[in-house]
């Protein structure tokens, strides 16, 4: 049965990615909206990360941002048969660029590409693979038919997949030959090798790999966002300037500056980012959960 679905899952991706951009996006717009009003865990688990980062709105404003990310989640998965069959002219005509670097300069310096998790994360990386070479961090997803099929569908226009677990060797490798890395750092991935600080003011377990592989590779690390563009026109990636003065002397202070970058687009996209995730699983010690 678990063979079964897989296989009809693929296929049906593989059927999103033969239909008009904006049929698919709007079937999985309604979708989420349907799904929105079942009792779930992740319904749950949205509303506890909007209350914790917006205090002080009323039920109907956490009410209508929880449903409109929902519509944006469950429209991403359906969009990914676009984003993983689909031809690179069909993702680059879908996508707009907005570059504050010279893209076809920038190899000459190592470059770590900062994103975040933001409901499209996944089209930016894949169109700037169509353009240029470029290394992906992933991480291992349960189910290993699903995994399997995530790194060779988003690696097949030549980017290198690295597994997050395994990754500090690869990373420095490729770094130091020119490769831009593309990686997120805004997971909740535990204690180890993470500090706690503000997002949203709220204490929040942060990784500090990007300031140890920056110093490390003498890299610049280039923040990206890319973002849903309304009316069903596709989406937009927007590469930031290299952050100045990156890394610092403390590893604390890199991760709240890049807290501090994220809140702000945040802001600008509340209902894209992925808020079903348990962003504040890992408490200080002595604080109780929030889930």
């Amino acid at each position: 049965m678990k063979q079964l679905g897989f296989t009809a899952a693929v296929a049906l991706l593989r059927f999103f990615s033969l239909l008009p951009y904006g049929l698919v996006a709007r079937l999985g717009s309604a979708l989420g909206a349907l799904l929105y009003r079942l009792p779930s865990s992740r319904k749950h688990i949205v509303h506890v990360n909007l209350r914790l980062c917006f205090p002080g709105r009323e039920a109907r404003e956490y009410e209508q941002l929880a449903r409109d990310h929902f519509r944006h989640v469950i429209r991403s998965y359906f969009e990914r048969g676009i984003q993983w069959f689909g031809s690179a002219k069909s993702i680059q005509k879908l996508v707009q660029v907005e570059s504050h670097i010279d893209l076809h300069s920038h190899q000459a310096v190592p470059t770590i590409f900062l994103g975040f998790h933001f409901v499209s994360i996944e089209v930016g990386c894949i169109l700037y693979s169509t353009r240029f070479p470029a290394a992906s961090l992933y991480t291992r997803m349960s189910d290993a038919r699903i995994c399997a099929l995530a790194r060779r569908q988003r690696g097949r226009f030549g980017a290198e997949m690295i597994e997050r677990s395994t990754s500090a060797k690869a990373i420095v490798r490729l770094l130091r030959a020119g490769t831009p890395v593309m990686l997120a750092a805004d997971m909740d991935h535990g204690p180890d090798n993470s500090v706690f600080v503000p997002f949203f003011g709220v204490p929040t377990c942060t990784l500090t790999s990007v300031s140890r592989l920056a110093r490390l590779c003498g890299a610049q690390v280039v923040p990206f966002v890319t973002e849903v563009l309304p009316d069903y026109r596709g989406y937009k990636l927007t590469i930031f300037e290299p952050f100045d003065n990156f890394p610092s002397a403390s590893d604390t202070l890199d991760a709240e500056r890049i807290n501090a970058f994220l809140e702000t687009q945040v802001r600008r996209l509340p209902e894209q980012y992925y808020w079903v995730h348990r962003r504040f699983k890992t408490r200080p010690p002595g604080v109780p959960g929030v889930y």
